[in-house]
């Protein structure tokens, strides 16, 4: 006979885990008992060395299918001579238990919801210890129903039954209930609660041309017909989203395969527990709303993943469903807080009374070069961490201005925050406050040290600012922080070429980088190569108007005269000379070297896009342009400045300009053009091998958001002898950049 303790790290809450080691040990005929803690699981057992020795390999190689083990400490302990095996209630201490994402529903509960003979048929909150809220019910820890956001909630006779069972597949399943005891759905409109079955409202608002705010698990949605053009143009207006693509989610795989391409990986990303946003290929002459996503040819859509979606989508075959906000404002979470604005938004409201402790935005991702690539990490993985090696400390990585994250890392734990968004807005900035503190209190965490961006004028280096007096605070360089996020996410030791492309980042110089060839590692860094710089000629205006940018560059590689005749053309003529006048003294024309900048003069110069209204609509459309039947390649000329490659892009241009002579279509242009920027990727990655001897490439930046260009330029470098690599779990664009942050600020601690 023997007695071990167990201390079991990694995300073991909520996810089954203790109901699981009660059926093992039941099976083993193994006595002793087992707790949650703020450490995680803590187990001891006792029984023949055989039969425990079984329970922990049992335990290291099928685990529950939600949890996720980072360590299992054995120890000895005497005999007690326990028999029966129980589930002991829980302790406190330091926190540093794992918590799990909120997890969309599983086969055995929708499958519940949908029999007629089953007393949770059609009860919009079904859940079990394989699926449900999770991360967005949770006000403190270790994860007992007492600290979540159904304590008010109590259980039925026959719920408690289930839940105190330990053959149930609810038992101890936390946000359990059923219509008897648990949570209720309401149709309001005005905020009047109406009559009658909540779901029938629905579908009557929805085929009438409404639109419905749906409270969901991380906020609400605002849902309409995505067919009707009407409904769907009147909720752009609502929203003050002018262009940018709506979510669309769709009632199972069939009804994705009528709307959609679907390949076998993107098919998986749907499918998956964590059920993200996919954006997929639409096929040609669909019957969506050309307001859904104007002007683009992929959707982005969802299957339903929680039981109130499978019951929604029962009358329709596909919906929007977008966050309900104004645009660039965060979602609405809180039913009090956001009632006046709901009614705003929305002609009613599909509601409900279990409180969201957290707002939690849908991820997004695509599949590209063979894998899914997050675009934006929320619901469905926040807050499971990412790994980093090495650390020992506390770090808080405050993120960028842009599509904001920020990273509290914890040891080898990095918990990237779920998508905070643009931090130009007081909302958002007051959101990203009170969730860093949310994080701080519960993980236990008080920061040793703090990392941020280089540019003085972020909201997050302004927030760092708070700390200088008692803290040590690292700044980090943009693009040495996308860098570093695929060094850390891919657990790279050594130095690597980085190839970062992205729209705009601080440098250290106080230019304006964004197409930058690195060498280094973690710890640093330093610059080998950029694109030519040009003007933003009007600052940041630039950025919305790229026909700005297109003028720059045009006059820097063809003359200003030449210009100015272009622009004359589509009426920017007096404006067009007033931003070269301003640019020739200085006036509001900072240098960028941003590869987005490029892409976008490339879109307005082949009169795809002259204006844009959400960020990186202008690269978006051009490569959505692309005609690959097209012959040819334009090119880009790489040339030496001390030990700095320049990749000048005039020649580029100015080809670009001849062809616009000849009557060449804009998706031509725009395939010449990609094909260029893939050979750049080589010819720079060749030439830095060169000179250091290295075959890894880390590729990282919003631009590699591009499908196109990470695909051939992963294809390419591979063929040519590289190893390469890019994020895939951390967002490439500025949604990865606190994950970087934090590995360097941990290496330089180091």
């Amino acid at each position: 006979m023997i007695r071990y303790a167990l201390t079991i790290k990694g995300i073991v809450q909520g996810v089954g885990f203790r109901p699981y080691l009660y059926r093992l040990a039941k099976s083993l005929s193994i006595g002793g008992y087992v707790c949650n803690t703020s450490e995680g699981v803590y187990a001891e057992i006792e029984g023949e060395e055989a039969a425990c020795d079984s329970f922990i390999d049992e335990l290291k190689h099928h685990p529950p299918s939600l949890a996720q083990i980072k360590s299992i400490e054995v120890e000895r302990r005497p005999l007690r001579g326990e028999r029966d095996f129980s589930i002991a209630g829980s302790s406190g201490g330091e926190r540093n238990t794992l918590i799990s994402p909120d997890v969309g529903i599983c086969s055995a509960c929708a499958a519940e919801i949908a029999d007629p003979q089953n007393r949770r048929y059609r009860y919009a909150f079904t859940n079990c210890t394989d699926c449900g809220p999770r991360f967005t019910i949770i006000c403190d820890i270790p994860y007992d129903r007492r600290n979540t956001t159904m304590s008010g909630f109590m259980l039925c006779p026959e719920c408690r039954r289930e839940y105190e069972d330990p053959l149930d597949r609810r038992f101890h399943a936390q946000p359990t209930a059923c219509p008897v005891c648990g949570p209720q759905l309401y149709f309001s409109k005005a905020g009047v609660e109406q009559e009658g079955d909540p779901f029938a409202l629905f579908d009557q608002c929805i085929h009438e041309g409404g639109i419905v705010a749906v409270k969901g698990l991380g906020g609400f949605h605002l849902a309409c017909d995505a067919r009707n053009e009407a409904a769907v143009t009147r909720l752009r207006e609502k929203k003050v989203r002018h262009d940018k693509p709506f979510a669309v989610m769709m009632r199972d795989l069939d009804a994705v395969r009528r709307y959609c391409e679907l390949e076998a990986a993107e098919e998986a990303a749907l499918l998956c527990a964590r059920k993200p946003i996919v954006l997929l290929r639409k096929k040609k002459n669909s019957r969506i709303a050309q307001a859904v996503a104007p002007r683009n040819n992929r959707l982005g859509v969802m299957l339903p993943y929680t039981p109130l979606h499978c019951l929604i989508m029962e009358q329709h075959e596909l919906l929007v469903m977008t966050s309900a906000n104004r645009s660039d404002r965060p979602m609405i979470y809180d039913d009090a807080k956001g009632a006046s604005c709901l009614c705003e938004l929305a002609d009613a409201v599909l509601g409900h009374n279990r409180r969201i402790f957290r707002r939690v935005d849908d991820s997004v991702c695509m599949v590209m070069a063979g894998k899914a690539r997050m675009f934006r990490r929320g619901r469905g993985y926040a807050p499971e961490p990412l790994p980093l090696k090495g650390n020992s400390g506390v770090i808080l990585a405050l993120g960028g201005q842009q599509k904001n994250t920020f990273c509290l890392a914890k040891g080898e734990n990095a918990f990237l925050s779920g998508h905070i968004g643009d931090l130009d807005e007081l909302e958002t900035e007051k959101f990203y406050e009170a969730e860093i503190e949310s994080y701080l209190r519960l993980f236990d965490a008080r920061p040793e040290a703090i990392a941020c961006d280089l540019h003085p004028d972020y909201v997050s280096t302004r927030y760092a600012g708070r700390f200088k007096d008692r803290l040590p605070v690292y700044e980090i360089q943009h693009h040495h922080a996308h860098f570093a996020s695929v060094l850390a996410e891919q657990g790279l030791q050594g130095k690597a070429i980085g190839l970062i492309f992205d729209g705009t980042g601080f440098g250290k110089n106080g230019i304006l980088w964004g197409g930058e060839a690195l060498w280094g590692n973690l710890a640093q860094a330093e610059r080998i190569g950029h694109l030519l710089e040009a003007p933003l000629l009007g600052g940041e205006a630039a950025i919305r108007e790229p026909w700005r940018m297109a003028l720059a560059m045009l006059a820097m590689a063809c003359g200003e005269a030449e210009a100015l005749d272009y622009f004359e053309r589509f009426g920017f003529g007096n404006q067009a000379n007033l931003l070269l006048r301003a640019g020739e003294r200085g006036l509001n024309s900072p240098l960028t070297s941003g590869a987005g900048r490029l892409f976008d003069a490339v879109a307005a110069l082949a009169g795809i896009r002259t204006h844009a209204s959400y960020e990186g609509q202008a690269a978006i459309e051009l490569e959505q342009a692309l005609d690959e039947a097209a012959e040819g390649c334009y090119g880009f000329d790489i040339r030496l400045e001390g030990n700095i490659m320049i990749f000048d892009w005039r020649q580029l241009i100015r080809d670009v300009v001849h062809d616009l002579r000849k009557g060449c279509r804009s998706g031509q242009i725009a395939a010449k053009f990609h094909r260029a920027v893939v050979q750049l990727l080589i010819d720079v990655a060749v030439l830095a091998r060169k000179r250091y001897g290295s075959r890894r490439v880390v590729l990282s930046g919003g631009v590699f958001q591009n499908a196109y260009l990470l695909s051939r330029g992963i294809a390419r470098l591979e063929k040519g002898g590289f190893a390469v690599y890019a994020n895939e779990k951390v967002p490439m664009n500025d949604g990865g950049i606190s994950y970087g942050q934090a590995a360097v600020a941990a290496r330089l601690i180091g």
